[in-house]
């Protein structure tokens, strides 16, 4: 089922409810990773992603099409991560490195996170970057999408993904090459 046939079927108030149950079929699990690599933990990350349908149902009669539908739901996806993770340190008054701190707790403790030394390591590197360091990092890397599509969700050109991907590498190399 492509876009546009899910969008058909969202606009047409006889099909509204089965059009939006595909939307969510079609992008909940892209959608739940992309968050759970940001806040981490399972529960937060199933919160926030029925928080991103949520807005998603409400606003879908608003969507005008000047983007894909992918990119629409992963913009509001991303920004709620991002506003999630701002509460979280505006709530606790977190420091970023604190923050941090809490997310490495969550990776030891998660029984939902698996890998091998290296991969721990990454993760652990991951949490200690600026949220949008390691969301363009997480876009890129894991989710292997293109800078200009990244430059579509987030609403930062092309020029400053490629900078904060760069320094986000940096950063990461110097993390894991500290802790060996």
């Amino acid at each position: 089922m492509t876009d546009k046939d899910i969008i058909d079927k969202i606009r047409n108030s006889d099909s509204l409810n089965m059009g939006f149950n595909m939307l969510v079929r079609k992008y909940q699990e892209r959608i739940y990773w992309h968050v759970r690599k940001m806040v981490i933990d399972h529960d937060d990350a199933d919160d926030i992603v029925q928080e991103v349908f949520v807005k998603v149902w409400k606003n879908i009669g608003k969507f005008r099409e000047d983007s894909s539908l992918f990119t629409w739901v992963y913009r509001i996806a991303t920004n709620e991560c991002l506003n999630f993770l701002k509460k979280k340190r505006n709530k606790f008054f977190l420091p970023i490195h604190n923050l941090g701190e809490e997310l490495i707790g969550k990776i030891n403790e998660s029984s939902n996170i698996s890998g091998d030394d290296i991969q721990l390591k990454l993760q652990k590197a991951l949490v200690k970057l600026p949220d949008k360091q390691r969301l363009v990092f997480n876009m890129k890397y894991f989710e292997e999408m293109k800078f200009e599509q990244i430059s579509k969700i987030t609403g930062t050109t092309v020029g400053a993904l490629k900078a904060s991907y760069h320094l986000a590498v940096k950063k990461i190399e110097e993390k894991i090459k500290a802790e060996d």
